[in-house]
């Protein structure tokens, strides 16, 4: 995982392995058949590429396809590390998506690969805490 700030955007860019435990745990398969993730944008909105190449940004909750929005990296990505947010997920105590404004509380966690699997794999009788939001 490489992280940091490209100018005013907090970039989490994902290794092979982890864009692949990460697309399992949100099934991707289900939600957006067809892309590929990539990272993660200011926390709130997946990086994804489709077949075709082209890239766009969704937001993590709702994990849905109509949602999509036009996203370029630059060509040289230059992330500047930021300890106070290196590893760790921001987490909205109330989603955006559900009426949230940026300013409502919200909570960091450690671990970000770890909060992405517990995020995915924290339900009960199979079903994903994502699943349970949608």
């Amino acid at each position: 995982m490489n992280e940091g700030w490209q100018n005013d955007d907090y970039l989490i860019v994902l290794t092979q392995d982890e864009s692949c435990a990460a697309m399992k745990a949100y099934r991707f398969d289900h939600y957006l058949p067809g892309y590929t993730l990539l990272g993660l944008r200011r926390w709130d909105d997946f990086i994804v590429i489709n077949s075709c190449g082209v890239m766009f940004t969704v937001p993590t909750l709702p994990l849905n396809a109509s949602c999509v929005a036009p996203f370029a990296l630059p060509q040289q990505i230059s992330l500047e590390p930021d300890e106070q947010f290196a590893g760790k997920i921001r987490w909205h105590v109330k989603p955006l998506v559900y009426g949230a404004i940026q300013q409502t509380k919200r909570m960091w966690r450690g671990s970000l690969m770890n909060n992405m699997l517990n995020l995915s794999f924290g339900g009960t009788n199979g079903t994903s805490a994502l699943e349970r939001c949608i």
